[in-house]
């Protein structure tokens, strides 16, 4: 892979040669009327990471409360966790349309963040997994968050 140092989210980390792990921050254009987000991204081994389309009905399916939440972006199902075995706060946002449905797990915002936080892992290269974190305001660009992410990853090679 070749990355920019610009898309390094710590300095200090952007040297050459193998790492275990990759830390960047992007901006893509998730937000309402296209605003851009910042999307934190850590890219490591496959074999430390499981997708969250995966983890749907591996996991949170069986961790679902009764409720759905309405309100949500438009074509997502919104799931409240269990508060038990660290799930408190906690909700899934899923495509239940897809074959491979986009999922992001959320929870809520910390005293000082005025939105909440998500995380969205994906494999994509073969070897490679990408997990994503990103502001729960980013959802509203859920349709288009793989293929704008798909554009800057396969510009360093991680596709």
């Amino acid at each position: 892979m070749q990355i920019p140092a610009g898309w390094f989210r710590y300095e200090e980390l952007a040297t050459e040669g193998f790492a275990k792990q990759v830390e960047l921050r992007l901006r893509l254009p998730l937000g309402a009327q296209g605003k851009a987000v910042v999307v934190d991204v850590t890219l490591l081994p496959r074999s430390r990471a499981r997708p969250s389309a995966a983890l749907l009905d591996g996991v949170y399916l069986h961790q679902f409360e009764d409720s759905q939440l309405g309100g949500g972006p438009v074509g997502l199902v919104g799931k409240p966790l269990r508060p038990t075995e660290g799930y408190a706060g906690e909700v899934v946002w899923y495509d239940a349309l897809a074959a491979d449905p986009f999922v992001a797990k959320c929870s809520k915002p910390v005293a000082t963040a005025a939105d909440g936080q998500c995380l969205r892992t994906v494999y994509l290269a073969p070897g490679i997994a990408a997990v994503y974190a990103f502001p729960q305001a980013a959802l509203t660009g859920w349709r288009v968050f793989d293929v704008e992410m798909r554009k800057q990853l396969r510009e360093i090679g991680a596709l």
